[in-house]
C-alpha cells in the first residue's frame, strides 16, 4: 500500500526551485528527490543512480512503450523521464517524493496519480527574476530576453498548482515547504494509511 506522497514541485527558472528542494530533502527525514532518466550523456562528476539513471536512446524509447514512465519530456535534444515503478516503490516504502518537472510534466503526473500533491515556486517579482536570470552577467542581453521569456511562460501555468510558494527569503520559503510536508502528513487520509495499526490498537 502507498503511504508516501507525492510531490509535484515547479517553477520557473531563476526561482530557486532546486536550492529549495535540495535543502528540503537534507533536512527532513523522509523525504527524498525522485532521480530521472536521461539519454544524455554524464557530464564531469555526476554518477550513474545518483544525479540521473542514464541510458541509450534504444532503452528509454522501450520504456516509454512499455508505460514505464509516470511523464517524459525531450529537452535539447536529450529525452527525460520519470520511472512509475520506482516511484511507486518509494511512496510505498512510506518516502514522501519530490518530482522536479515543468507544467507538461506535472499535467501527465496528475492523470496516472490525481493524488499527489503540486507546488509552484514564484519570485517575489519579475524584476528579481531577471536579476537571478542574468547571473553573473556573463550572457547577452538576447540570451536573458529568451530566457525571461521562457521563464514567464512556465510563471503563466501556476493556477494549475495545489500550493503556491514564494522565495523572496529563502528560509522563509524554505519553511513553507517544511510546513506543507508536515501538515500533510497530519491530514487523516494520511493518517490513516500511515497509522493504521496505532489507530486499530487505539479502538480495540
Amino acid at each position: 500500500m502507498i503511504t508516501g506522497t507525492l510531490y509535484i514541485v515547479a517553477a520557473p527558472s531563476g526561482a530557486g526551485k532546486t536550492s529549495l528542494v535540495n535543502r528540503l530533502a537534507a533536512t527532513t527525514p523522509g523525504v527524498a528527490i525522485s532521480i530521472s532518466h536521461t539519454t544524455r550523456p554524464p557530464r564531469p562528476g555526476e554518477q550513474n543512480g545518483d544525479h540521473y539513471h542514464f541510458t541509450s536512446p534504444e532503452v528509454f524509447e522501450a520504456k516509454i512503450a512499455e508505460g514505464g514512465f509516470l511523464e517524459h519530456a525531450q529537452v535539447f535534444g536529450n529525452r527525460y523521464g520519470t520511472s512509475r515503478a520506482e516511484t511507486v516503490a518509494q511512496l510505498t516504502a512510506g518516502l514522501d517524493l519530490i518530482l522536479e518537472i515543468d507544467w507538461q510534466g506535472a499535467r501527465q503526473v496528475r492523470t496516472l496519480l490525481p493524488e499527489c500533491l503540486s507546488i509552484f515556486i514564484l519570485p517575489p517579482s519579475r524584476e528579481v527574476l531577471r536579476q537571478r536570470l542574468a547571473g553573473r552577467g556573463q550572457d547577452s542581453q538576447d540570451v536573458i530576453d529568451r530566457r525571461m521569456a521562457a521563464a514567464l511562460d512556465e510563471l503563466s501555468h501556476y493556477d494549475e498548482f495545489d500550493y503556491l510558494v514564494i522565495n523572496d527569503h529563502f528560509e522563509l520559503a524554505l519553511d513553507a515547504l517544511r510546513a506543507i510536508v508536515i501538515a500533510n502528513r497530519q491530514r487523516r487520509i494520511t493518517q490513516l494509511k500511515r497509522q493504521a495499526q496505532l489507530l486499530q490498537a487505539l479502538l480495540s
